[in-house]
Formats: C-alpha cells, sequence, structure tokens
C-alpha cells in the first residue's frame, strides 16, 4: 500500500525526494520484469510501428491500449490559464524521462529529461526541443501551496507532480500541451541489446566516471562505432566529463534516440513480425501516457515519419549561472519566445530557424 512521503522546499538536491501518491497523479505501478524497461520516447516508436505495417500494428496497439499505464496528467490544472490553441490541427506532446538507474538518482522523483515535440498539422514531420532540466523558470503554485516562485523547471514535478509539469512547461512557453508521455531512459540498454547495438559517432574521446562497468570508467574514443546497451547508456548518461555538462548529455541524448530509430526501421526489425511483436511490446509497457492519448490514432498519422523527418533541439540559453547556492541555467527569453511562439503557430520554417 502506498505510504506519504514529507517534502521539503527544493534546494541543490530537492529532487531526490519521492513523489506522494497525489503527486504520482494516478500513474499505477506494476511489476515489470527488467528486460521490460525499455528506453524510447512514444512518438518514435509509433513511427516505426506506422513504417511496420499498420495492419499487424494496429492490431498489436489496439491489444495493448487497454492495459497501458495512464497518468492523470491535466488533473487540477487550471484552464483559465492554460494557453489558447493557435494551430488546429498541431500537437505538442511533452516527454518527460528519467534515469532510474543513475547512481545520483535514489528516487523516482527527477525528471531528468523534459521534451517538447511538436507534430506539425501536415504531420509530415517532427520537431523535439530538449528544456535543460535546471532552466531557471517561475513555477505556479501547486494545489498543496508548494511552488508559486521561481525554480529550476525540474522542481516543479516534485512539488506537483505531472499536472504542475504542465503548467510549469506552458507557462514558460506558452504553448497548449495536448499530450505527456513518460520514459525511463536507463532502458537504453536493453533496447539496445534488442537490436544488435547501434552504429554512434563520438565527436571527441572521453572518459564516463559514471559508468556500468564495475569500475565505474569507461573510455568512449573518438570516431564511428558500434555500442551495445551499456555503452550506449554511458553515452547517454554522462555529464561530468564535459565543460558544457547537461547540454552535452542532452546532444548525445538525441543521437542515441535517433540511432536507435534508424537501427529498428533498417535493421531487420520491420520485416520480422516476431522481433517488430517483441521490439513493440517492450517498449509499450514501459512508457505512461496521459488518460486520452490513443495510440492507434497517433501511429496511424505518423506511419510515414523516419528519422530524417525529425528535428532535435535545444530551447536557446544564455549559459549557466547561479541563483542563491544554486547553479542554473539562463533561458534566453527572446530567442525562447521567438521559438516557441513559432511551435505555438505551427510554423514550421520559422521553428527551424529560431532553434538554429
Amino acid at each position: 500500500m502506498p505510504h506519504r512521503q514529507s517534502y521539503a522546499e527544493p534546494e541543490t538536491h530537492i529532487l531526490d525526494l519521492p513523489p506522494t501518491p497525489e503527486q504520482s497523479t494516478g500513474r499505477r505501478r506494476r511489476p515489470r520484469p527488467r528486460w521490460q524497461r525499455i528506453a524510447l520516447i512514444t512518438l518514435l516508436v509509433l513511427a516505426v510501428v506506422g513504417g511496420g505495417g499498420m495492419i499487424a500494428g494496429g492490431l498489436y496497439l489496439r491489444s495493448v491500449e487497454s492495459d497501458i499505464e495512464r497518468v492523470d496528467a491535466f488533473d487540477g490544472v487550471p484552464e483559465e490559464s492554460r494557453p489558447q490553441v493557435v494551430a488546429k490541427g498541431a500537437m505538442n506532446i511533452m516527454v518527460l524521462g528519467s534515469d532510474s538507474r543513475d547512481p545520483e538518482n535514489s528516487s523516482g522523483s527527477r525528471t531528468d529529461t523534459i521534451i517538447l515535440a511538436h507534430l506539425p498539422r501536415d504531420r509530415s514531420s517532427a520537431q523535439l526541443i530538449s528544456i535543460p532540466r535546471d532552466t531557471w523558470v517561475n513555477v505556479p503554485e501547486s494545489p498543496e501551496g508548494r511552488g508559486g516562485r521561481d525554480a529550476k523547471i525540474n522542481a516543479s514535478y516534485a512539488w506537483g507532480g505531472v499536472p504542475l509539469m504542465v503548467q510549469t512547461v506552458e507557462k514558460f512557453t506558452g504553448v497548449r500541451i495536448d499530450h505527456v508521455t513518460m520514459v525511463d531512459f536507463a532502458g537504453f540498454k536493453e533496447i539496445v541489446d534488442a537490436l544488435g547495438g547501434i552504429e554512434i559517432t563520438v565527436e571527441k574521446a572521453f572518459t564516463s566516471t559514471h559508468s556500468l562497468n564495475p569500475d565505474g570508467r569507461r573510455e568512449f574514443v573518438a570516431g564511428r562505432q558500434t555500442m551495445d546497451g551499456a555503452a550506449a547508456l554511458d553515452y547517454a548518461r554522462e555529464r561530468y566529463a564535459f565543460a558544457d555538462g547537461d547540454f552535452r548529455r542532452i546532444k548525445h541524448q538525441q543521437q542515441v534516440i535517433k540511432a536507435i530509430l534508424d537501427k529498428a526501421a533498417s535493421g531487420g526489425v520491420l520485416a520480422n513480425p516476431a522481433k517488430l511483436n517483441s521490439f513493440v511490446k517492450a517498449t509499450t509497457n514501459a512508457v505512461a501516457v496521459d488518460q486520452s492519448m490513443s495510440l492507434l490514432d497517433l501511429a496511424m498519422e505518423l506511419r510515414h515519419l523516419r528519422s530524417g523527418n525529425l528535428g532535435f533541439f535545444t530551447c536557446p540559453t544564455k549559459g549557466t549561472g547561479r541563483m542563491g547556492n544554486e547553479s542554473v541555467v539562463l533561458a534566453d527569453t527572446a530567442k525562447a519566445k521567438r521559438l516557441f511562439d513559432a511551435v505555438r503557430r505551427d510554423a514550421v520554417p520559422e521553428i527551424l530557424s529560431a532553434a538554429k
């Protein structure tokens, strides 16, 4: 039976606290074998399923739709405070990711990855905009009275679960969130191994000091190489080896996501019904979505989408700074406003220009 956890005001380590049942916002937990802990954004999975044949994919998704975990993502979010819909037909999905195997992460209350995925009205492409987790923003006050002040953006999840994260991201971007999905990026290991490894080009050699290896270290050499699941997870997790920390980690996560999709689409998975079935089952079992998202409908809409149609971007920033005793990321508010205004209007060329 769930038990209530107390919460402290967030400081440097605010997100090491587990969420209360209310802050978990209705997300139903059930035991899962470790092999099912797959990390892949629902958006990308659905693109793979769609490309693999909508009859088989549709039948499979229909069979698992009723069993997938659901999140009360918009429960208690005041409608009067939400942005209005500007571009009808476009869709904006907030993706929240955490790394449950990160040695620094002792609980599930962290949201290490925040992505706003924009699907244009014609569904011919997708733009995925990462918002650094330490971005300094104004967090609205939760129904329990937490928040109501400036803080790191991922503090909103610790204070009020998914609904407060929705409010915070909507207030920061001015973009109305249509759907929410949650994934565990630690599952990169399993999905990469299931695919037989992925191809990654390492820009510059570095050493990971938080590796899955017994000694906690892994050397990465520069150049294109095949990574197994453990190496890919170390690559996507590492931030201490770089002066630009989280920014480099965001870039590496985006590389791994794209490589997974490329391998799944071209490595025999789509042509093998058994492999496709296992791939989709494992992935959908690791994903939680909001109450109204239909995987089958979205798969139909995204059936032609491939990694070449995906754009990966990061919210414009002015770099890092300090607020009190906290190290934070400072958003470039003028550039961010232009970017998210283009998202709101579904102006894809402007999104691409503003995100450069």
